[in-house]
């Protein structure tokens, strides 16, 4: 089993929360959400954000607005819906229970290491 297929998985497990995370301070176009991602060490390439933000469009979690750019075409810049923030709630309660969970697992393998 390679260690890169399972990091590459971990971090597409959380993708959708980081995203919203993300929105949740204020919209942002494809070319932003990717920048904070990468600056984040989230590894992304386009191919895969593209797709996800049109599921969570599609499930209501996102909506999107047009707006005029200085520099290029007019820019898709995606805003986190009502639902959206309750579904990010639900996911704060979720990633947090999580942490503790592997915290306890994984300090208690440590611990009996020593």
């Amino acid at each position: 089993m390679k260690i890169e297929n399972t990091k590459a998985q971990m971090r597409k497990g959380v993708l959708e929360y980081c995203i919203l995370s993300i929105l949740e301070k204020g919209d942002a176009y494809t070319s932003e959400i990717l920048k904070t991602l990468k600056e984040a060490e989230m590894i992304v390439v386009e191919g895969t954000i593209y797709p996800l933000l049109t599921r969570l469009k599609n499930a209501g979690l996102l909506g999107y607005r047009w707006e005029e750019s200085t520099s290029g075409p007019p820019r898709k810049y995606y805003v986190l819906t009502e639902n959206g923030k309750l579904f990010l709630t639900e996911l704060d309660k979720t990633w947090n229970n999580l942490i503790n969970a592997v915290n306890k697992i994984t300090i208690a393998k440590s611990t009996s290491n020593e």
